[in-house]
């Protein structure tokens, strides 16, 4: 799309969209739309200026080798370099890019593959498959992830979800519930859920089914087995926002010789939290194969992407 966007669609509908520009610090998507037609994200905190890299559903971390790839106050910068391919399907769209992790003097520290692939659920929900794979950037052997609670993948929940501003819950796969139960544990997934705002189309007919008012909806985000570090750290607010914190107990570093790649499910749904469908589709994920990128043998395409096999893996 113009502006340096892509749109990710089922049946003709966006269901997300993915911004890499050069106006952001970073890439995201935005919107994170429900099955309602309403984004179930936001751009920024709803109460806290400081909180403007909070942008929907994003990709940072707070230091690698001592750079801060997090905040808005840093000179760093995450850059798509190109994009591999884009493929539609009946099953599954995909997007593959590759970024570049820049400090302030233009140096590339980490070197990113991101696969992105959007998948139809039932009723209208949906599934953001991700993965991410992370290699020492240009001219370096290994990087170093400092220890953190800010990385990778971070979900800044609309207002009406998040736990303190609309009256959301955040629930995760042992059974606990909000803030102070669930800050900082291991769990399997995660999962957010409250009401948005559905109101009528300008034909009337509304966007969730033609009901008018708040409809119950929510995200639940999943760590995938295969993971470094699985079941991982979560670090979770009231205030509405999540993430898998990969790096909170320990650093982590990363060679040419050892890349790492993090698989992250979201799952778009309807009504509340419901742990039991959040198990089969746990389970459902777990023996999803992952994602190749490889140079293309057929005629107008440079790259594939496409789902491994036994033999790619």
């Amino acid at each position: 799309m113009p502006g340096h966007q892509v749109s990710l669609q089922i049946d003709g509908s966006e269901v997300t969209r993915w911004h890499f520009g050069a106006d952001y610090p970073r890439p995201f998507f935005f919107p994170f739309n429900g099955p309602s037609g309403v984004s179930l994200t936001r751009m920024g905190h709803p109460g806290a200026p400081n909180h403007d890299h909070h942008r929907s559903v994003w990709l940072a971390h707070y230091k690698v080798e001592g750079v801060d790839f997090w905040s808005d106050e840093t000179e760093a910068r995450v850059r798509q370099k190109s994009w591999f391919a884009y493929n539609d399907g009946d099953e599954e769209g995909i997007m593959a890019s590759s970024l570049g992790w820049f400090d302030k003097d233009g140096s590339e520290i980490l070197d990113q593959d991101l696969v992105a692939a959007i998948r139809p659920g039932d009723r209208g929900e949906y599934f953001l498959e991700l993965q991410i794979t992370f290699r020492p950037g240009s001219g370096r052997n290994e990087v170093m992830l400092e220890q953190t609670n800010f990385g990778f993948l971070a979900v800044r929940l609309a207002k009406s979800l998040s736990g303190h501003f609309g009256g959301g819950l955040i629930s995760n796969s042992e059974g606990l519930v909000g803030e102070k139960a669930i800050f900082g544990k291991r769990s399997r997934w995660m999962d957010y859920s409250g009401h948005v705002a559905a109101w009528p189309n300008s034909n009337g007919k509304g966007n969730f089914r033609g009901q008018r008012g708040w409809v119950p909806e929510g995200v639940t985000y999943f760590d995938h087995p295969t993971n470094p570090r699985y079941p991982t750290h979560w670090h979770v607010r009231e205030d509405g926002w999540m993430g898998a914190a990969f790096g909170l107990a320990d650093p982590f570093q990363i060679t040419s010789e050892y890349p790492l790649r993090l698989r992250y499910l979201l799952h778009a749904h309807q009504g509340k939290y419901d742990a039991e469908k959040a198990r089969a589709i746990a389970k459902q994920f777990s023996q999803r194969p992952g994602f190749s990128i490889r140079t293309s043998k057929r005629s107008h395409r440079q790259f594939e992407v496409s789902r491994e096999n036994a033999s790619q893996k």
